[in-house]
């Protein structure tokens, strides 16, 4: 009985196994498929949001959002970038440097190279509730005049009189209010010989954050 049972279950496997290699066509399965079966789905994250001014996470809706990024070498221009706004781009001629400056909530955006009197009296007639944002390119130093440096330091500036020449360096300040103390307001890169990212210049630097909509 029991050989009899074998034998009607080999002519059955071997019906079956005929049968499929007639009628299922040959590419109708691989290797590549078979072990496919075994494997656990793969779960992808969608790809991240792009937040304003590209920051990695976004401000809250009562904030705006800024990002200032220094120059970095001949062809890297300075961009201070406001609520997804860039306030000063990149140009086509290669004059670009020194400080730019942009000021904010005065109706008014200054590209400033190298003019030390034209930024100070930028700065005397901000009204009351700007933000001032500031960024090299270059070098910001040589024509930068103490008068200058004496101004950019009362509106909270610790590192402007550290400035050297081809320094990479940035600054977010308010007239009128307070910034409030846990976010970004200054950064500054000196150029070293032995560690510059680009011949003669140092690395690019930025600071990035959220203010509160209503101090402005």
């Amino acid at each position: 009985l029991r050989l009899f049972a074998f034998l009607v279950i080999s002519l059955a496997a071997w019906y079956l196994g005929y049968f499929a290699a007639v009628n299922v066509p040959q590419n109708a399965i691989s290797i590549e498929a078979l072990q496919e079966i075994g494997k656990k789905p793969v779960l992808r994250a969608p790809a991240p949001k792009r937040q304003k001014c590209d920051h990695w996470s976004p401000c809250s809706p009562g904030s705006f959002a800024y990002r200032i990024l220094s120059g970095g070498g001949k062809e890297r221009k300075a961009k201070i970038c406001f609520e997804d706004e860039q306030l000063i781009t990149e140009r086509n001629d290669n004059t670009g440097s020194g400080i730019n400056i942009a000021i904010v909530n005065c109706n008014c955006v200054v590209d400033s190279t190298d003019q030390s009197n034209e930024m100070m009296n930028l700065i005397r007639n901000t009204p009351e509730g700007s933000l001032i944002l500031m960024a090299t390119h270059d070098d910001g130093s040589t024509r930068l005049k103490n008068d200058a440096k004496n101004l950019i330091e009362e509106l909270g500036s610790k590192e402007i009189k550290n400035i050297k020449f081809r320094s990479s360096w940035v600054f977010i300040a308010a007239k009128g209010f307070k910034l409030p103390d846990n976010i970004q307001k200054e950064k500054i890169n000196h150029s070293d010989q032995t560690k510059n990212r680009y011949k003669g210049w140092p690395a690019e630097i930025q600071i990035e954050g959220c203010i509160p909509r209503n101090l402005i």
